[in-house]
């Protein structure tokens, strides 16, 4: 037996519906349990970036060096990224409805005491504890929004909205946070979190009905394969995370990563013996999913390529303030909105896959004017154009990988989907910064290697491009 749901409405809305017939009312409470669960997966992929603009205060308020400033971003990071496979398991094991609950009153109980945190060590607990509890949400957010739409039509129509939400969470956070930084504090942006959780639980509680759901799968727990892949996948991004403070010949950067590939391969060798696989191999195989995946890390790689280096380049080199800093990717923002809106209309059209294809494209070019930063580019025409053009195509290429990615998932292996999804957009910009920040680093000045580095995401995003090409009569789905 598995937790699952219904829609409902209330006894006036009810009564209408038998009196006229309208369906008016159910419509709209599938649009409220849409727009709640797309609101919270954004909260999710907010609070990761949400104190990137504060660190600098959060570091004179604690007198933090920049590894311990380091430590403060990654505390949330690492288990989110780390746990994400398990909580997808225990998603489909236990329901999206429980693991929901669960997931998401850790994480609002953890972001309210982030406000009132005392000391360093403790905003390092805080973050860990939100990135647990939205590693159990995620996954559980993806079951929800299969049984919200259990047509496979439907689903994929949602899937292409869906795919540009995280993002988009993502934008939010980095605008708001130099904003609420400068005129309040930075322990107010943990409201966000707090106010989306606990209203979001409230509105699922009240309109998701629990029903007992009949269902042949009922997944084991395979124990082993979760530690192997937690451990792995966070050691793996703790090294890369590192890399940036200290150099690859440090113990701490190359040993982490190389224990964490191991574990990692380790974990994939034991998936192949076991009954119940936490990640099952045919999962991954499929050419739809893995493409839609790549595309997933690519996308996210970008766009964390372009926050991080942007905005290092406007404060340290054009000397803005935070605030100014935050105001100057509105048009990313709008590029974002623009092409996520566009999406679905572009996917029903022409394929998932030539979307994404496109997306690949358009971002290369926005990448490839990015490439020619100097330090008196002036942000109208140097900065602006790119700034707009890579987050469209990005945009386009989330929503088109987020339709392949899960393209034909069956009920009961939902969790597991928003799992692997999310694991990929996590990844991504900590594997795409360190590699490009590492090419960056074989330039003797600081700018030409933040050109070199967007110029070499371009190249890897057309190559990228050209492979799914490659790809295109082997996928038959017609997403």
């Amino acid at each position: 037996m598995n937790d699952g749901f219904t829609v409902v409405t209330d006894n006036a809305a009810a009564s209408h519906n038998r009196t006229s017939g309208s369906q008016d009312a159910p419509v709209n409470n599938v649009r409220l349990l849409f727009s709640t669960l797309a609101v919270i997966q954004a909260t999710l992929i907010f609070t990761i970036v949400m104190i990137g603009v504060p660190l600098p205060a959060i570091g004179t308020e604690f007198g933090l060096v920049q590894a311990e400033l380091v430590l403060v971003s990654a505390g949330y990071g690492l288990p989110f990224s780390g746990l994400l496979l398990l909580g997808g398991r225990l998603t489909d094991r236990y329901s999206g409805r429980k693991m929901f609950t669960l997931g998401v009153i850790l994480f609002g109980t953890a972001s309210l005491y982030g406000m009132f945190v005392p000391d360093y060590w403790t905003l390092v607990v805080v973050r860990f504890i939100q990135g647990t509890g939205a590693a159990m949400t995620a996954p559980a957010l993806m079951a929800l929004l299969r049984q919200l739409y259990p047509d496979s039509a439907d689903f994929g129509r949602a899937m292409a909205t869906w795919g540009g939400v995280s993002v988009l969470g993502g934008a939010a956070g980095f605008l708001s946070s130099g904003i609420v930084t400068h005129w309040l504090s930075w322990r107010w942006m943990f409201i966000i979190p707090v106010v989306v959780a606990f209203v979001g639980l409230v509105i699922v509680r009240k309109v998701m009905v629990a029903t007992e759901e009949k269902t042949s799968a009922q997944p084991g727990l395979d124990l082993g394969g979760a530690l192997l892949a937690s451990s792995g996948i966070s050691l793996f991004s703790f090294g890369l995370i590192f890399s940036g403070e200290y150099p690859w010949s440090a113990p701490i950067v190359w040993g982490s990563v190389m224990v964490g590939l191991l574990l990692f391969v380790a974990f994939l060798s034991v998936e192949k013996r076991v009954s119940f696989p936490l990640l099952p191999p045919r999962f991954i195989h499929n050419p739809a999913r893995a493409i839609g995946l790549a595309g997933i890390l690519l996308a996210a790689a970008g766009m964390g390529l372009i926050t991080f280096l942007l905005s290092l380049y406007l404060q340290q080199f054009q000397g803005w303030p935070p605030l100014a800093t935050s105001m100057a990717f509105i048009p990313y923002t709008l590029g974002l909105l623009v092409m996520n809106r566009a999406a679905g209309t572009l996917i029903a059209r022409y394929h998932a896959l030539t979307v994404t294809i496109v997306g690949l494209l358009i971002s290369a070019v926005g990448l490839f004017l990015l490439a020619m930063i100097n330090p008196e580019t002036d942000y109208m025409t140097g900065l602006l154009p790119g700034l707009f053009i890579l987050p469209a195509g990005a945009s386009l290429v989330f929503s088109g990988s987020a339709v392949l990615a899960t393209a034909n998932i069956p009920l009961h292996q939902a969790g597991l989907a928003g799992g692997v999804m999310n694991t990929a957009m996590e990844l991504g910009p900590t594997m795409g910064l360190a590699a490009l920040m590492a090419v960056a680093a074989t330039q003797v000045d600081v700018i030409d290697g933040y050109g070199l580095a967007f110029g070499t995401a371009g190249c890897i995003y057309v190559v990228a491009a050209m492979a799914a090409i490659l790809c295109y009569r082997n996928i038959k789905s017609p997403c």
